[in-house]
């Protein structure tokens, strides 16, 4: 291996990586499948590919074309060297709008082509749901297709030509009439032409094997054709010219809802006679949801498109006049209409778990049967399920009678093997029997591909064997798949996973308390590799700052699942390699909520971080932020903010103390309060007025030590809306609830003072063993208010997520955890509950800036977007993360990443904000990064509101 390194770092200009970290990332895409390779080449360009591929086949080593990693067989993993085209072969080339064609790179990210063609009023007609994160070399590899195939038809429908390298090096333009053909593959095809006219099903959706058929005579013999879907084992494809098609005007969506799956699939067909654009199938079992759709147990998404919004309209009246459904919904809107394709874009990741939360998997992802025929074959394949005992619930493109499904599948014990290529077997002949193809999007790769023979026969499949020869005589490209395949039951990424538990500090109770579970929910979808977020999403700002693999979502649940396996990253807990790929991830919990099957970073990485440094020193910020409750604690118990604040404010002396703190050094030091946010409360006297529900206002440590207006304000809007406000005990023991300070005499006997804390700070930093220790006091000094029903208002979005989510996974042991959960209120939700008749003072201004992140993948913030409305605070926030993130921004060496979060959607909101416009930031972390790097004042809501009293 190191001969080969050093020869591929000679001869290429790209990025050469056989550290354990480059390969870890690439040895699995979004199948079941994992392959270790030797290395990983980001190539330039099309001289760099032809230098990989010269100096591998000096060297007997296999090549294998990647791009976004999100293929669902296989076909992307490999044992030899990868080439990741996402890196820089990812341009858009140019666009010509009057021929209606393209020139990409293979590592294009669909969206982006997509953005480029809008304002030309054309677009690339198909579009898989990983739409925003699919690549156009991805796409030709598989030939796929989305859910306008209807209208548009597959990738190879829109290739005009394609530029490819073979592993011999020869450079071939591929186009129709045999151009680019390599030698001896019109002598192939002469000589079976019988063959390729009668052996191959006639279905729009045939993805599996080999095109051949496309270079018939009658056919065009159009060679570009016939190499869409080859999977990387033909060519490496370095430039393609795509064609484009008019995107219409104005769409409308035609919800049709029917009784069940089967009512729904056997309706498809006779739909496509009114020209829809999408046909479009799922089930209720694959929505979190029913909310917005209507009646039914099964639903189908019909698009139409028009000139205007009465013409698509008009068409999707008529779609719904033929179908015979149980209830229908028509939507013109845009926003709306983008709300419910969510969803069933979302069921690619949403369906690898059952209802029940049990796990299943890809497979049998995509076979397709004529469109007529849907109904039947859904019968069958659900029978064939209830005799082997398994689940699944199919989706997908009915109109093109191609089904998605992923099925509980038990791939971790040798009988679950076994009964999964049992299975595979019999739906293979079911398919065939049917008329349909193994594969009707995602390729064969190595999921279907040892089931080749039953589709075609052995003589055709023996065919795609001799053109393989013609075109990679060495069998240097992605061997293994489509043809002299690896065993489908062979590879299996789950197989190298330990058997046992793993020990772990947090709970996961939707893992069933196993981290290996808990790792093995990224399945690969890579939604976390997105390049923009829409609307209020979060998910993966690190990557989104860096755009490298490792600081994706998927990328550090990769490198965790290697970890756990031990044979790439073999020292465990320890692995740097984890890390330095967990060091760059803010914690944000975006995943938690916007990731299709809700991985859960930001808890992985406190748990690394606890066994990485067990028994170690830990860095310097750990220390100083980990721990900074306690700091500002003693500032405020000897009463020297004011001496603090003196020292911070002098350079040299702020300069050493943020060396000796681990704190980036173009970081301002906050400064902290005069009082607290509780000495305030005793010196009003702690009172409480109105005659309202009690509720129990939370001193989180930021608006306590550092922003006490925001305390003092949410007391004055929640007792002008009528309600009680108390603070938490301090004393543990026998306390009363409602004055802040327990000063009875049996509790100044019996008890200890103590103050309430979430403990966010030391779970973010990993110190898991110290922050259950503080979690353990808080639930000690709540025990008299939980034996209440006052609900506890949390001001600080991150401290309520806190306490919602880490407070009982990690004391998943201790009853009370989970009950304080249960009463935590955002401060909106607090007023929306309790005082419903209370109406806000108007405060009649436009509202920009950002919703929490922690709010967004925890909280929710329907309760907020209701009160800001009811306060005449108009306009959307923004999504992101204002990359603050707690301690994340002010460590060092974060800076750069910091601010470029902040970057992508906050500061450009503030800055095009209208005059006058209030900047609402409920997080600390935001108003900081907020005045740090744009000099504006972020507010709270319940300042601005406690303002408009005024």
């Amino acid at each position: 291996m190191t001969d080969l390194e050093a020869a591929l770092r000679r001869a290429v200009r790209g990025e050469v990586g056989f550290d354990t970290t480059s390969r870890a990332l690439t040895t699995m895409d979004a199948s079941n499948y994992r392959r270790v390779p030797l290395g990983v080449v980001a190539p330039r360009d099309a001289d760099d590919v032809a230098a990989v591929l010269e100096v591998c086949r000096e060297h007997g080593v296999p090549v294998v074309a990647r791009s976004g990693g999100t293929s669902i067989a296989g076909q992307a993993t490999g044992t030899g060297v990868v080439l990741d085209f996402t890196r820089h072969m990812n341009r858009l080339v140019g666009i010509d709008p009057q021929a209606r064609t393209a020139v990409v790179q293979p590592g294009l990210v669909l969206d982006r082509l997509q953005d480029a063609a809008a304002p030309h009023g054309l677009r690339f007609g198909p579009d898989p749901s990983t739409h925003s994160r699919c690549t156009l070399g991805g796409m030709i590899g598989n030939n796929s297709c989305g859910s306008h195939s209807v209208a548009w038809g597959t990738t190879a429908d829109s290739v005009r030509e394609l530029s490819v390298l073979t592993a011999r090096g020869r450079r071939l333009r591929l186009g129709q009439e045999w151009a680019g053909a390599p030698e001896g593959l019109r002598e192939l095809v002469d000589g079976e032409l019988a063959r390729l006219r009668t052996g191959f099903p006639d279905l729009p959706r045939r993805i599996s094997g080999y095109a051949l058929d496309a270079l018939l005579p009658e056919r065009g013999a159009d060679v570009a054709r016939s190499f869409c879907g080859s999977e990387g084992t033909l060519g490496v494809l370095t430039e393609a010219v795509v064609g484009l098609v008019e995107s219409p005007r104005a769409r409308a969506l035609a919800v049709l809802g029917y009784a069940d799956e089967a009512g729904a699939a056997e309706a498809a067909a006779g739909l496509l006679p009114l020209g829809p654009l999408t046909v479009e199938g799922m089930a209720v079992d694959l929505v979190p949801s029913t909310e917005g759709l209507p009646r039914g147990g099964a639903w189908l998404f019909v698009e139409t498109g028009g000139d205007t919004e009465a013409e698509a309209r008009t068409r999707a009246e008529a779609v719904v006049r033929a179908a015979d459904v149980v209830d229908a919904l028509v939507v013109t809107d845009p926003a709306g209409q983008r709300t419910l394709w969510r969803i069933r874009e979302d069921a690619s990741g949403t369906a690898t778990r059952m209802p029940d939360g049990s796990e299943a998997w890809p497979g049998w992802e995509d076979c397709a049967v004529p469109p007529a025929r849907l109904g039947g074959y859904l019968r069958d394949f659900r029978r064939l399920l209830t005799a082997h005992e398994l689940r699944g619930t199919p989706y997908g493109h009915f109109g093109d009678g191609c089904i998605h499904v992923r099925i509980d599948f038990d791939l971790l014990s040798e009988a679950g093997v076994a009964r999964f290529r049992r299975f595979s077997e019999e739906l293979a002949d079911v398919v065939v029997a049917h008329g349909g193809s193994l594969s009707g999007e995602h390729g064969d790769g190595q999921a279907r591909a040892e089931l080749l023979p039953r589709m075609y026969g052995a003589e055709t499949v023996a065919l795609f064997e001799r053109a393989k020869a013609v075109w990679d005589p060495d069998d240097l490209l992605n061997p293994g798949m489509l043809v002299r395949p690896a065993p489908l039951d062979a590879n299996l990424r789950f197989s190298v996973l330990p058997r046992e538990p793993v020990d772990v500090e947090f709970g996961y109770p939707s893992d069933g308390g196993d981290f290996s579970a808990a790792v093995r929910r990224c399945v690969g979808v890579a939604k976390c590799r997105t390049t923009s977020v829409s609307g209020a999403g979060v998910m993966c700002p690190s990557y989104r700052a860096t755009g490298e693999e490792a600081h994706s979502t998927r990328g550090r649940a990769r490198l965790l699942h290697e970890m756990l396996a031990g044979e790439l990253v073999t020292d465990g807990w320890r692995s740097t390699e984890v890390r330095d790929a967990l060091d760059l991830c803010l914690s944000c919990k975006g995943c938690r909520s916007d990731c299709p099957v809700e991985v859960d970073m930001a808890t992985y990485k406190a748990e690394f971080l606890h066994h990485h440094y067990a028994g170690r020193r830990r860095p310097a910020a750990h220390y100083a932020m980990g721990w900074l409750p306690v700091w500002l604690r003693w500032a405020a118990m000897t009463r020297t903010a004011p001496v603090v604040n003196a020292l911070a404010s002098v350079r040299p002396l702020a300069a050493v103390a943020k060396r000796l703190g681990g704190i980036a050094g173009e970081r301002a030091v906050p400064r902290l309060a005069g009082e607290t946010f509780s000495r305030w409360w005793r010196r009003r006297g702690g009172r409480q007025t109105g005659g309202g529900d009690l509720v129990v206002l939370w001193p989180d440590t930021f608006t306590e030590h550092l922003s006490p207006s925001v305390g003092r304000a949410a007391v004055r809007v929640l007792e002008a809306a009528g309600l009680r406000v108390a603070l938490p005990p301090t004393l543990r023991g026998r306390a009363v609830v409602g004055d802040g300070t327990s000063r009875s005499a049996l509790a100044l006997l019996t008890a200890r003072r103590g103050q309430v804390c979430c403990g966010l700070t030391y779970v973010s930093t990993g110190q898991l063993d110290r922050a259950r220790a503080v979690m353990r006091r808080t639930l000690d000094l709540m025990a008299p208010v939980l034996e209440t029903s006052a609900p506890v208002v949390v001001l600080e979005p991150s401290c309520a997520a806190a306490l919602r989510t880490d407070l009982p996974e990690l004391l998943h042991d201790d009853p009370r955890a989970a009950r304080l959960a249960a009463r935590v209120l955002t401060f909106a939700e607090a007023l929306e509950r309790h005082a419903p008749d209370w109406t806000p003072p108007q405060v009649n201004l436009p509202a920009v800036g950002q919703i929490h992140c922690h709010q967004h993948a925890v909280l929710g913030d329907a309760a907020d977007r209701r009160l800001r409305e009811s306060a005449g605070l108009a306009g959307e926030l923004s999504g992101g993360c204002c990359g603050l993130a707690g301690n994340f921004g002010f460590e060092a060496g974060h800076y750069e990443v910091s601010a470029a979060c902040a970057e992508e959607q906050l500061l450009p909101a503030v800055r095009e904000a209208p005059d006058g416009a209030v900047v609402l930031a409920d997080g600390f972390s935001c108003r900081t990064q907020l005045e740090q790097l744009a000099g504006v004042r972020g507010r709270h809501l319940a300042e601005v509101l406690a303002e408009g009293l005024e």
